[in-house]
């Protein structure tokens, strides 16, 4: 195990070999907390809210398709919103 210094502005380094075992590259999201009185981080991924929306849909089996070309998606959406009514932009 590895000592660290806490410097001026709280930051740590991480070490080398800590680095590249969980693969942590610069630019990379922690999360800090804290379990029985030790430093945890894990490391994150954010996602677009958009993205996690569209998963838990696939996750409970809200899907369309599959299609065989891009052309048959087209269709099968066209066909779906059918009827609705057109914002107009001014």
């Amino acid at each position: 195990m590895d000592i660290v210094t806490v410097k001026n502005k709280f930051q740590i380094v991480i070490p080398h070999h800590v680095r590249e075992r969980l693969r942590v590259e610069v630019g990379d999201l922690l999360e800090a907390g804290v379990e029985n009185g030790k430093i945890i981080f894990t490391p994150k991924s954010l996602i677009d809210r958009h993205v996690a929306e569209g998963l838990e849909d696939a996750r409970r089996g809200r899907t369309h398709g599959p299609y065989d070309s891009a052309a048959q998606a087209i269709t099968a959406l066209e066909a779906r919103t059918k009827g609705r009514s057109k914002k107009r932009k001014a």
